[in-house]
């Protein structure tokens, strides 16, 4: 999720999030190249490499339909939160939209740097239970969960403050919690899958926002939680201790601007990311590099999550900056062995 303006409604959200691109400067001076000696490292191979890139789904920019997070279903069919709509949606194979929910309007919402009610993150319990963020501003803000058989109801309770702007959401179901990354001011929330009582788990100055969002996506791996900070531009890595409690703060990669939610590109820790300001997917690789995989040019319009199913990489694009084609793009992951 990225800063919105605050205005009354949604209808005609334009986002205030300004891109800042270098380029090199006309007329520059030649600079002779130095003795191989001094060369720098030659830029690591992509370990992965996304190709046949195409729109499966576009969609509905006045409705309010800007795909917000994703969670894949077991038939190849995929959830999305339309942040703008308040909604979470499905969306089969063939590219048919159902809503799901439709979260409750609030009258006076005041949401952090947004001040419009949107729904966020989303997970998918192996029952088919959804959990779903959502930033408001008011006590109805947190964690909403939506049942198989379309109940909706408020998960948190009063321990997440009205003014978390919960973003992106991760389960780790064996253990019984849920991270939320929040946004503003920045940190982690752990949260009880029994009760929905939350504890913040992860704090400090990695996690804080600089202008807009700090703390945006957020998944587990192993024994860490991973989680990206948009301002920051950077990946980060905190360990879950024995005792479940978190450990320090590792930064993974850096200069990843407006970097929104990932995902992991396999059983490594090769991360496929949307670059929201940009409109580019990266990979990110173990040592911190990356390489831009896809661009606007390939139909992304400020992508804002990504879900990988085996070979399948969908992406997500809301299309706040652009105000032009939210739209749910298909990607084939292709690996590539390491060159002897």
């Amino acid at each position: 999720m990225v800063r919105l303006p605050r205005v009354a409604g949604a209808g005609a959200v334009a986002v205030a999030l300004a891109v800042l691109a270098s380029a090199p400067t006309a007329g520059a001076a030649v600079v002779a190249e130095p003795p191989p000696s001094t060369l720098p490292a030659p830029t690591p191979a992509a370990p992965v490499s996304l190709v046949d890139p195409h729109i499966v789904k576009h969609f509905d920019l006045a409705a309010g339909q800007t795909p917000e997070n994703i969670a894949l279903e077991p038939d190849g069919s995929v959830d999305l939160t339309f942040a703008l709509a308040r909604q979470v949606a499905h969306v089969d194979k063939r590219g048919h939209v159902r809503t799901i929910a439709t979260l409750p309007a609030v009258t006076d919402p005041q949401t952090p740097e947004i001040g419009v009610a949107v729904t966020t993150g989303l997970v998918r319990a192996h029952d088919g239970t959804l959990y779903v963020g959502y930033a408001t501003g008011t006590d109805a803000a947190g964690v909403w969960r939506i049942t198989p058989d379309g109940e909706v109801s408020q998960f948190t309770d009063e321990d997440l403050p009205a003014d978390s702007f919960i973003n992106g959401l991760a389960l780790d179901e064996p253990h019984g919690v849920l991270y939320a990354a929040d946004s503003d001011p920045g940190k982690v929330w752990r949260i009880s899958l029994d009760d929905g009582s939350a504890t913040a788990w992860a704090t400090g100055p990695d996690l804080e926002r600089v202008g807009f969002f700090g703390a945006n996506g957020i998944k587990v791996r192993k024994d860490s939680v991973w989680v990206s900070n948009f301002d920051r531009g950077t990946l980060l890595r905190i360990p879950i201790e024995a005792d479940g409690s978190a450990g320090p703060v590792e930064t993974r990669a850096t200069d990843l601007g407006g970097i929104d939610d990932f995902a992991f590109a396999g059983n490594g820790e090769t991360v496929l990311a949307a670059l929201n300001s940009t409109s580019e997917v990266a990979v990110v690789r173990r040592d911190g590099s990356h390489t831009v995989l896809l661009t606007a040019a390939d139909g992304l319009s400020n992508p804002t999550s990504v879900a990988v199913d085996r070979q399948k990489v969908y992406v997500p694009s809301a299309a706040y900056n652009t105000q032009n084609d939210p739209n749910l793009l298909l990607a084939r992951l292709e690996k590539h062995r390491p060159r002897p």
